[in-house]
């Protein structure tokens, strides 16, 4: 098989480990097909893909995108290091406000799927970090949410203090969880086995 999922403490967030092969030329690994994917995890059509490149103490997040507009993504580093966070804000979920952090980087070519129903975001911990995001519905600026990356009750620990991180103006301004009443439930994702 070319990818191992592992599973996460959270039904749904899934880490996709590709097998990597390497020799004196360099190494080679299959990034993506939609055949295993599907058949592994969920299926799912990605429609967009998008690229980001932040610097170090750069943290981006916790964003999602309002109904009918949401979005589940399959997002990697390929090029530095990230902290990348799924935040459940699925009202009624067992895992309501809990996360996933898991590190990203172009060593161990490690992707996250993050499901509809949660929030994301990443803090950038190299030098440089150039990030991949799959989406299976298209960018719409007028669904455009988020959740304040600094909300200590998540308990997110990201390597980095988000006070001294920079953040856009729109990622200043998002509500802390407690403060945010969530269009999302646990009906609305499709996405389990």
């Amino acid at each position: 098989m070319s990818m191992e999922i592992i599973k996460t403490d959270i039904e749904g967030v899934v880490i996709l480990e590709p097998r990597v092969f390497e020799d004196a030329r360099g190494y080679f690994f299959e990034s993506y097909s939609k055949k295993v994917f599907d058949e592994l995890a969920w299926a799912t059509d990605f429609v967009q893909d998008n690229e980001s490149m932040s610097t170090r103490g750069v943290m981006r997040g916790l964003h999602f995108q309002y109904p009918p507009f949401t979005q589940s993504k399959l997002v990697r580093c390929v090029r530095g290091k990230v902290l990348d966070v799924a935040v459940d804000i699925r009202k009624g979920s067992p895992t309501y406000g809990r996360h996933v952090a898991v590190e990203l980087s172009e060593e161990n070519h490690r992707q996250l799927f993050v499901p509809r129903g949660f929030a994301h975001g990443f803090a950038v911990l190299s030098d440089e970090a150039v990030f991949q995001y799959k989406c299976d519905n298209y960018y719409a600026p007028q669904a455009d949410g988020g959740i304040s990356i600094a909300d200590a009750s998540l308990g997110i620990d990201w390597r980095i203090d988000p006070r001294c991180a920079i953040l856009s103006e729109k990622d200043l301004k998002h509500p802390l969880l407690k403060d945010f009443d969530s269009p999302f439930d646990m009906n609305m994702n499709p996405y389990k086995k």
